[in-house]
């Protein structure tokens, strides 16, 4: 068991987890592994030169088991010379409120309490009991749930959780010792961990991840854990270079802004499918603080999005909102939306042929031969009926509008409604209008009149896009 200490040593070091001369937190919840790992830092505090402080939440979930949990840390922290901060939250009253699994209610406490706690005395990081056979699990239960490059490389060493009450690093100095190698210190050092009974319970999924599917897999392949892992290594690798990648276009494609982080859609289109999947997590990471319950399938759908019309909002997990705008896209959560669009007030005449800066656009206009037909910020219409006494301005009362595809005209407020345009957008989205009215709806439909046909002659090819 010696050597055990002497492992955990030897990765902290190489992973560089903490410094010398700062306060670390020890999440322990009494059961073997965080015993474990406490006793071990505990033993490691003077040659790594840090100050411990233990924390414990009790999370009100198993009545007097719970308080009996959050009297043994504090003993043993006692017993060791460590501070310890105890903690006690009604975590299903925060469950029903916030609308949570019981895991996710738990974890968020949880990881609250600890930012909370690591402000109250002055630290960074926290030390927490995860192993190698926590690894295995997560990562099956990444691929169950339809993971990308992210989730197959399991947990790090160190990530950033950004909770409520501050940033804080969490670090996972045992991801390279099993489950019995703790509970066999533990016995060697004459240390009796609490025994959660909720974690034998299989109404939680990493429990039936824990107690059935991966007995299933040993008996067909024993070392399927060792398998798993080193699979994790070669996603790790292969995310390493993708985030080189990613930081080399993220200028180019990325705006942070105060309400959110806001994508240049060509941009990012331009990019390789698997560079674009990799450069929304790290968006969604960096809005978050981290990618819990975000998996494949939200990054599909952010990616789908991207050539959906202007307009169009997604909301995913955790509150996060993704907006569809004139060719950008705004990442951000809950109450933070914002119309993309610039305001646009007056009327301005449009060069036919030629360039207009109008209030935040670069307005083209071309004349061409009947072609193919455009859409999104591209519209092309019959140069006779449209003529070229054009002006681009935003709404106004009494407009009226015949979609492309209508027999009559109907009112432009109605045609927004239908065509779902965010209410906060509609005084901004830009009209192009002749004399006889609206002909094209910037983004969305042109005007059925003006549309090409197979008699038409000269072909208007108009194009919006935003002005630097």
């Amino acid at each position: 068991m010696e050597s055990l200490a002497a492992r955990v040593r030897q990765f902290i070091d190489r992973e560089g987890l903490v410094e010398a001369g700062e306060t670390l937190l020890v999440g322990v919840s009494g059961g073997p592994d965080s015993v474990c790992l406490l006793h071990v830092l505990s033993e490691l505090r003077q040659t790594l030169g840090v100050r411990l402080h233990v924390v414990h939440l009790d999370h009100m979930l198993r009545g007097e088991d719970s308080a009996a949990d959050a009297g043994y840390v504090s003993r043993l922290a006692e017993h060791l010379g460590v501070p310890v901060t105890v903690q006690t939250r009604d975590v299903e009253a925060y469950r029903k409120e916030k609308r949570l699994s019981v895991e996710q209610a738990a974890r968020e406490g949880r990881y609250d309490f600890y930012c909370e706690a690591a402000q109250s005395v002055g630290a960074r990081r926290i030390a927490l009991g995860h192993t190698e056979d926590d690894q295995v699990e997560t990562i099956l239960m990444h691929l169950m749930r339809g993971t990308g490059l992210t989730g197959l490389r399991g947990m790090q060493p160190v990530t950033r959780w950004q909770g409520s009450g501050g940033a804080l690093w969490l670090l996972r100095p045992l991801l390279q010792v099993t489950r019995v190698e703790t509970e066999e210190y533990c016995r060697a050092h004459g240390l009796e961990p609490r025994r959660d009974v909720s974690n034998y319970s299989p109404a939680f999924l990493r429990n039936r991840v824990r107690h059935e599917v991966i007995p299933l897999l040993q008996s067909c392949d024993r070392n399927i854990g060792a398998a798993l892992l080193r699979t994790a290594r070669a996603a790790a690798d292969d995310l390493s270079f993708l985030d080189g990648q990613v930081a080399t276009a993220w200028d180019g494609v990325v705006t942070v802004q105060p309400n959110g982080i806001l994508l240049n859609t060509p941009g990012l289109l331009s990019l390789h499918p698997s560079l674009q999947r990799h450069l929304l997590r790290r968006v969604v990471g960096e809005i978050l603080g981290d990618l819990a319950d975000i998996h494949a399938v939200h990054i599909e759908i952010m990616m789908d999005a991207l050539t959906k019309q202007a307009g169009k909002k997604l909301t995913l997990p955790r509150g996060l909102v993704f907006l569809v705008g004139y060719q950008t896209c705004l990442v951000t959560t809950e109450g933070h939306e914002v119309c993309p669009l610039p305001p646009l007030e007056g009327e301005h005449r449009l060069n036919v042929p030629g360039d207009t800066i109008v209030a935040g656009w670069r307005a083209r206009a071309t004349i061409t031969t009947p072609g193919s037909l455009a859409q999104g910020f591209k519209a092309c219409l019959d140069f006779d009926q449209v003529g070229a006494d054009l002006a681009v301005r935003g709404r106004r009362a009494g407009d009226r509008f015949q979609p492309l595809g209508m027999a009559e005209p109907k009112k432009l407020q109605d045609f927004m409604v239908d065509a779902k345009i965010p209410r906060a957008w509609r005084d901004r989205v830009p009209l192009v209008c002749s004399t006889h009215g609206v002909v094209w709806v910037v983004g969305w439909r042109i005007a059925e009149w003006v549309r090409v046909t197979d008699a038409t002659k000269q072909v208007l090819c108009l194009e919006f896009e935003r002005s630097k």
